[in-house]
């Protein structure tokens, strides 16, 4: 086991530098000698470990954060956003992209196809959840703007972009200012996707007036509630989640208060690489 897991933290190495170096050129030479491989068995090696080959996985990686570019910082240059995320002009981007999503990113950028573009990508392959810090907290209770998601859950980030345009119409809940929250009601593997619900919120001071974007007043209880801080892609925050309720649960003796788990965004995909990426699970405890 040991030798299993020194073997998946070699596997981290390379996936976390590939993340780290998008925008720069990357090749086998490179990435066998972060993880110490021989680079005459290395394509072998990631594809098993992976599943897909090295240069497959680093142009999903460099299209995944393109399109979160794409999608959230509609002000942002097409040319630029190639550029940063590793082609090496806006042709080769505009190929590799309507290649593997059916969309040009001008077309994606008017209206992504989120439910298309899960099919298409996968959480990053990484380590599982060793050694994660559980902490005990109790907090008070948080006055948020939420927008209700009711559907498919590949379809949030549809409801994300409703409330991005809310925020900037209304100034109640500033981005630079305001806590991003999620509130997951369900299970989605374990509901069927028309009944999947996930709050999107953003705390806020005063009052939400009705408006056309839908976003209502509601309110986080506070309480007791376990915290986990999940490092890395919003996409793997689900294995933090079951790590939670299958292994930390039932060895703490705690019980389950009656509010679901919810989420804590510290940053924002659309503005950070998702290596960066800060979310503090809560898991609400009597």
């Amino acid at each position: 086991m040991d030798r299993l897991k020194q073997y998946a933290r070699r596997f981290a190495r390379v996936l976390d530098y590939i993340d780290r170096h998008l925008a720069e050129p990357l090749d086998i030479e490179r990435l066998s000698a972060v993880a110490h491989f021989s680079r005459f068995h290395f394509h072998r090696q990631f594809s098993a470990y992976c599943g897909v080959s090295a240069a497959r996985y680093i142009l999903l990686q460099r299209l995944r954060r393109a399109s979160f570019r794409l999608a959230f910082q509609p002000t942002q240059r097409i040319i630029d956003i190639a550029q940063d995320c590793g082609f090496d002009n806006p042709e080769s981007f505009s190929r590799a992209f309507r290649q593997v999503f059916g969309q040009s990113p001008s077309g994606f950028r008017r209206q992504p196809d989120w439910v298309g573009w899960h099919a298409k990508m996968r959480p990053p392959v990484g380590e599982g959840v060793p050694n994660m810090e559980v902490k005990i907290v109790n907090t008070a209770d948080i006055a948020v703007a939420a927008l209700e998601h009711r559907g498919p859950p590949q379809r949030v980030n549809d409801s994300v972009a409703r409330f991005i345009e809310w925020r900037k119409a209304s100034g109640l809940s500033p981005i630079a200012s305001s806590q991003t929250y999620g509130i997951a009601y369900d299970h989605p593997d374990a509901t069927p996707p028309e009944a999947f619900r996930f709050d999107v919120c953003g705390s806020v001071a005063g009052e939400v007036p009705a408006n056309p974007q839908g976003v209502i007043a509601k309110t986080i209880t506070g309480g007791r509630c376990a915290v986990l801080r999940h490092a890395g892609s919003h996409q793997r925050l689900g294995e933090a989640v079951r790590w939670l309720y299958r292994q930390w649960l039932p060895a703490s003796g705690e019980e389950l208060r009656d509010f679901p788990v919810y989420f804590h965004y510290l940053n924002l995909s659309s503005q950070e690489p998702e290596h960066e990426l800060l979310t503090d699970i809560y898991l609400p405890l009597r």
